[in-house]
């Protein structure tokens, strides 16, 4: 099984940007899809992006597309979120998580296998 971890996590105003990072050891990262999701409070968890594990393919939930991308770096064992444009519905515990399905695109909870701690983002207005 992959370990992930996420950082990058904060509080910052409407309109900012933030970048999350999510480091993978354990098993090869190339081997598998990545998926960002995300939990606000008293809410159920979501899906946000996920990439396939070549880097080629990207998939976005609508309420993020335009401001949000996602990206992986194999040699590194690593992936990302760049958030731009951030609003006070974004708030949320953002997680990275890893998929052996193979089949595409991935966008449902149960779609991934692993999962990080989480990290909380914050967006005031």
């Amino acid at each position: 099984q992959v370990q992930l971890v996420e950082s990058g996590g904060g509080l910052v105003q409407a309109g900012d940007s933030l970048r999350l990072s999510c480091a993978a050891s354990g098993r090869t990262f190339s081997g598998f899809a990545m998926g960002w999701f995300r939990q606000a409070p008293g809410k159920e968890r979501e899906f946000v992006a996920a990439i396939h594990w070549s880097g080629g393919w990207v998939y976005y939930a609508d309420s993020v597309k335009g401001r949000f991308t996602i990206s992986r770096d194999n040699a590194k064992n690593s992936g990302s979120l760049q958030m731009d444009s951030l609003k006070p519905e974004d708030t949320a515990v953002y997680y990275c998580a890893a998929s052996y399905r193979n089949l595409w695109p991935l966008r449902r909870n149960d779609d991934f296998g692993s999962w990080g701690q989480g990290t909380q983002v914050t967006v005031s207005s």
